[in-house]
Parts: structure tokens; C-alpha cells; sequence
């Protein structure tokens, strides 16, 4: 267990002109893994600032993995932008993505960078976020229960149908939640929540900030997602409180990637420079989206949760991200937690 440090903060501008604008105009195909809002946003400024023709979809992050994986022997996407980094190193392990070296890199942090190195170039690190949960304070109070402030807590009877979250097949922030409960607590322990937790789960969602977005509606009291999702409903005057997680927890580093035979590889490999720029990161907080920005000179929104002062595990990204070890994990999620009854 260890306390993450993120590499220094300098606030130092960067020239926000993107060299080779609208006489560079061309077509782009963009996957996006985000929010609906920050993928638009992204997809709008990178326009306006190239010319560039952008064809955005927008699917949660295994969905996307397993799109390109299907489209491989005639790829339709050009870059993959967002998304938990675990499916990015799948990709980058399976040939699914392309190797390129950006010259922002030397202004990302070293957890940014770390993608990068143990995908061998082929992702980087774009943005992070801490595991956790949020739950509707108004309902909470509705039914006299005390506040939840562990994930043992979520296992209690009290909170039978009151816990929402993603697939883990479909999800990349409920693939982290799995990896994050075996690393955090072991395999068999681990898994032995999870089935608790199966039963007092209402939902499994195919979108990972779909169950934050159920219990800002009172749709359900609690919604495991990663924290900065909640704050965002926050953010928009939802009665949701954020929660990291006493024992511990996992987080992500959303990543991006160029999909290998991309038909624009030029106008990619500007997209992906483009979306390193400290500038262009500090827009996400246009989108109500706070996640902490790689570019070491794009300061964190201030509502983003402080990542030094969480409690994270060591996660270990090239384990959990390969693809051996995430087919085995998901396929132990389906036998023997997803079947149970509840």
C-alpha cells in the first residue's frame, strides 16, 4: 500500500497554436472512451484547430478494445482516445496499436510516461483517476443508514439492492474495480467480495459512469465508479457524496493509443500531440470532466480528488493490463460471480 506521489506541478504556459492548421485539413476517425461531453469537446477544438474532419464514437473503454479488435484485419478507427489503460495495454500487446513517440512526451508526468514504456510505445497516459464510490446523501438519509466509507461496507445487508455497477466485460472502470479488489485484498478473498457484493448489486451497467449517473437520478443509493465521475454529478448540484474507500483502492490511467493500419496516420499522430498539450488537457473541466491531466503544466481542476492524498495500491498495470491475466479474471468473473443468483 503506498501513498502515489504525482511528479512536480509547474504551471509554465505553452503556446496554445497548433502548428499546421487549416491548411492540413483532412479526416480523422476518432474512438473515444470518455464522456459523451469531453469526447465532443475534444473532437470539436482538435477541428478548429486543424481543419480536420473528425468522426467521433463514442463507446465505453471494453467496448472499444473489442471493436478494434474485430475490426484488425480492416481497421475503421484511427485513434483511440480515453478509456481505463488496462484494454490499451491488451491492444498494445495483441498488435492491435501502433508504436509512435510524441514530442510532448517530455511534459507528462512519469505515471503518464510509464504507459508508454511498458506498452513499448505503443499508449501513453493522457489522464488519472482514483477508484471509489458515490452515494445519493438524500436517499442515504430516506432509509436511516449510516454512511458507507469502506467497500466492506457495501457488502452489508442494509445495502441488499441499493449498489450499482458496471460490467466488467464491457467496462474499463469495472475491470479496474476487479483487478483492484484481488490486488487489494487477494485472489480468493477478493473474489469472495465480489459475490457478496453480487448480492446486493441491482445493476450491472454496460457503462462504467452510468451508475453514478443512476444514483444522482435516485435511481440507486451507491454507484461504484471511479471518484472523479462522481464529482462531476456533484459538480452539477446532484445530492452525491464521494467516497475513497477506507481500506484502499485502485486507479487508472486513462491512456491513449493510434490503432495499427489506421487509414490517417498523419492526421492521428496530430490528434495525439494535439491531446497531450497542457492547454488542451485544462479543457476537460469545460466538460464537468476532473480527472488529473498528464501534461505536468496542466494543473488539476480543483475539484478533482487529490490523488496524494488517497490511499492507492500499487497497481500493477502490466500484470492487470495484459492479456492472459484480464481473460482469465473475466472469465472467473463470469462463472463464478456473474451466474449466481440474486
Amino acid at each position: 500500500m503506498r501513498t502515489w506521489m504525482l511528479a512536480g506541478t509547474g504551471l509554465a504556459a505553452i503556446a496554445s497554436g497548433f502548428v499546421g492548421s487549416a491548411e492540413a485539413a483532412g479526416r480523422l476517425t476518432l474512438y473515444c472512451a470518455t464522456d459523451e461531453a469531453w469526447c465532443q469537446l475534444m473532437a470539436t477544438e482538435f477541428e478548429k484547430a486543424t481543419g480536420i474532419d473528425v468522426a467521433m464514437t463514442r463507446k465505453s473503454s471494453g467496448e472499444t478494445f473489442a471493436q478494434i479488435k474485430a475490426e484488425k484485419d480492416n481497421p475503421k478507427g484511427d485513434i483511440w482516445w480515453g478509456g481505463t489503460g488496462d484494454p490499451h495495454l491488451q491492444a498494445a500487446e495483441e498488435g492491435l496499436t501502433d508504436v509512435y513517440e510524441s514530442p510532448m512526451n517530455g511534459e507528462l508526468h512519469d505515471w503518464a510516461l510509464a504507459q508508454y514504456e511498458v506498452s513499448g510505445g505503443r499508449t501513453v497516459g493522457i489522464y488519472a483517476g482514483a477508484l471509489g464510490f458515490g452515494y445519493n446523501t438524500e436517499l442515504l438519509a430516506q432509509k436511516g443508514l449510516a454512511a458507507p466509507a469502506c467497500w466492506a461496507d457495501l457488502i452489508k445487508p442494509e445495502y441488499k439492492g441499493e449498489v450499482q455497477m458496471a460490467n466488467p466485460n464491457s467496462s474499463g472502470t469495472a475491470y479496474t474495480a476487479l483487478a483492484t479488489f484481488v490486488q487489494l485484498m487477494g485472489e480468493d478473498k477478493g473474489f469472495e467480495y465480489l459475490k457478496a457484493l453480487h448480492a446486493n448489486i441491482n445493476q450491472y451497467t454496460k457503462s462504467g459512469s452510468a451508475p453514478i449517473k443512476a444514483a444522482a437520478q435516485g435511481e440507486t443509493m451507491v454507484g461504484i465508479v471511479f471518484q472523479h465521475d462522481a464529482v462531476t454529478m456533484k459538480a452539477g448540484g446532484a445530492p452525491i457524496a464521494v467516497v475513497s474507500p477506507c481500506e484502499g483502492t485502485g486507479y487508472e490511467i486513462g491512456s491513449m493509443s493510434i490503432i495499427a493500419g489506421a487509414r490517417n496516420v498523419e492526421e492521428a499522430e496530430q490528434f495525439y500531440d494535439f491531446a497531450l498539450k497542457a492547454d488542451v488537457q485544462t479543457k476537460a473541466r469545460e466538460a464537468k470532466s476532473y480527472q488529473v491531466p498528464s501534461n505536468k503544466n496542466a494543473p488539476p481542476p480543483p475539484e478533482s480528488p487529490k490523488l496524494t492524498e488517497i490511499k492507492l495500491i500499487d497497481y500493477d498495470f502490466a500484470k492487470y493490463g495484459s492479456s492472459a491475466e484480464r481473460s482469465r479474471l473475466l472469465g472467473k468473473w463470469d462463472s463464478e460471480v456473474s451466474a449466481m443468483p440474486r
